[in-house]
């Protein structure tokens, strides 16, 4: 990420280099309209001309030349009212031509507006709310918050329990580096917990993260809770694994993956521009500017969001976001169409054929950003309902089978080393049969905790189904993955886990194959189940790397 001043340099120098070419432009604008016959109508040479023009009614104001961009979309409109036409210019017409070119020549050079208006594009990549395991637990109910407390505890949180609405104001103003999981409903005052959060927040200049219960689900609490800074609400029949997701988001203090953008557009200026402006905000942005190029790096860069220009040689917006969604792999991902194009049925139409969202040259960095940035998340969010495992929120057995395909295809075309891992709980049949499901299940989490913790950012970690996991290690041979999943397991079978204050530990068995002796997903994926195998019958609790047969 850039700073502001660094912005505002980069961006002054795209507006120079600009200003630069623009005579070239001209004269390339020039010499395609001396180029059109003038014994019949050339359809791509007409085209190609009017594409030009398109460009600098989007570029022009972008860099400063407002005056540019008035009279070239004045030109583009009439050009366009001739391509439907489809007809022989004749003489009257080509003056009229001549007499707008002129027009544009004159106001080319005259920069009215110096790039500003930046300062305010901040930083949108997510981030953690709190880095704080502490949790501050608001209910009159003993029974239920001890009960909860206990669970939350098993999983990390240092839990504060308050039955009083009094004791929790005098705690939270000594120290409120904690989330807040509150009951709405008191005995003094049936809106207790959201008068008292609405009371707490006020007093501060950053909202404290609160997180509502009750067992009433009426719009009117919840709206209530809205206003009172809950960025949660959870009926109190809860399932604990979706009050423990939402807390992991919020206390997460792991490194989260900047917004990935893609821009496709035949203008390396305004590439520039939008990349340098997403790029200040915390965004890995990747451009191209040849469309009929794009599908190795969009398989390579796998992108959160991808920006395309409407018009384009070779290849309109329109038909490239056809091809893209004919991809299994990008049928959700956000597509949005940046144009200068104001005909809101050319708008309409494009998004019909696949687009997400519409922005119109020339668009001010603040909204570009926005633009993106909000699109990205809810995205991400529906997308995550998709791909995720309810209960340990890692990648469901669909996703990361899917992730292992891009992954083995990366590595086969990069050269680089990969390896896929399974594990099992050991006997975990027994855990479910001794001390019940829910604990079953805090095991499950214990562990998907603890693979996501010891991993790192660029691996990927999947459930695989019931008490199984698949780990995908990238840029990791047989032997460093064999090391990492061995220390894992050693630490595994430490942990302690509490079921009606009986504390017992449990194993896991892994099987590893490698790439490099097994070069397709699915071969990888049936020698890491073939080891997963071995390890079981050589007595559980161990790691076996697969070989070749």
């Amino acid at each position: 990420m850039v700073d502001a001043g660094e912005l505002m340099a980069r961006l002054k120098a795209l507006g120079d280099n600009y200003a630069a070419q623009l005579p070239d432009k001209l004269a390339q604008i020039e010499q395609q309209f001396l180029k059109l016959p003038r014994d019949h109508w050339d359809e791509e040479g007409f085209q190609t001309m009017h594409r030009m023009v398109h460009s600098l009614t989007g570029s022009g104001k972008t860099f400063g030349f407002s005056l540019l961009s008035d009279a070239a979309r004045n030109l583009e409109v009439y050009l366009k009212q001739l391509a439907e036409e489809k007809q022989l210019l004749n003489e009257e017409q080509r003056k009229q031509i001549e007499g707008m070119f002129a027009g544009l020549q004159q106001v080319a050079l005259k920069r009215d507006v110096v790039l500003g208006g930046h300062e305010s594009v901040v930083a949108v990549a997510p981030d953690a709310i709190s880095s704080t395991r502490r949790i501050f637990l608001v209910d009159d109910d003993v029974v239920f918050s001890t009960k909860l407390g206990d669970q939350l505890s098993y999983f990390g949180y240092e839990v504060s329990l308050f039955h009083t609405l009094a004791d929790f104001k005098q705690a939270v103003r000594k120290n409120d580096d904690a989330v807040v999981v509150m009951d709405v409903s008191f005995p003094e005052d049936s809106w207790g917990g959201v008068h008292v959060m609405m009371e707490v927040q006020q007093e501060r200049e950053t909202p404290l993260p609160v997180i509502f219960l009750s067992a009433n689900d009426e719009f009117d609490v919840r709206l209530g809770a809205v206003r009172a800074g809950g960025l949660a609400y959870f009926n109190k029949s809860l399932n604990i694994s979706s009050l423990i997701d939402k807390l992991d988001e919020l206390t997460s203090n792991q490194p989260v993956a900047p917004y990935r953008v893609m821009i496709v557009d035949d203008s390396p200026s305004l590439t520039s521009y939008y990349a340098t402006v997403l790029e200040h905000a915390g965004m890995e942005v990747r451009a191209v500017n040849d469309p009929l190029a794009v599908m190795a790096p969009l398989l390579e860069f796998l992108p959160d969001l991808i920006l395309i220009d409407m018009y384009m040689p070779g290849c309109d917006g329109m038909e490239l976001a056809r091809v893209i969604r004919q991809l299994d792999a990008f049928v959700s991902i956000p597509i949005v169409f940046l144009s200068a194009e104001k005909d809101i049925d050319k708008q309409l139409s494009a998004m019909m054929l696949g687009g997400d969202d519409f922005l119109t040259k020339p668009i001010q960095a603040p909204h570009l950003v926005t633009s993106v940035s909000t699109r990205i998340t809810r995205s991400l969010l529906l997308r995550s309902f998709m791909v995720r495992d309810s209960l340990t929120g890692l990648l469901n057995h669909t996703a990361i089978k899917d992730q292992l395909d891009r992954e083995v295809a990366h590595a086969k075309r990069q050269g680089t080393a990969l390896t896929f891992a399974m594990v099992d709980i050991d006997f975990f049949k027994k855990v479910n049969d001794t001390y019940g499901h829910p604990v079953g299940d805090r095991v499950i989490k214990s562990l998907s905790r603890l693979l996501k913790q010891r991993l790192r950012e660029n691996d990927s970690v999947g459930r695989y189904g019931g008490e199984e996991f698949a780990v995908i290690l990238a840029d990791a041979d047989g032997d460093a993955a064999l090391k990492v999943m061995n220390s894992i397991r050693e630490d595994f079978a430490r942990l302690q886990h509490l079921a009606d204050g009986t504390e017992f530990s449990a194993t896991f068995s892994c099987g590893i194959a490698d790439v490099a002796e097994f070069d397709d997903s699915t071969l990888l994926g049936e020698a890491a189940d073939r080891a997963l195998y071995q390890a079981k019958r050589g007595g559980r609790n161990r790691v076996e790397l697969a070989k070749r047969e």
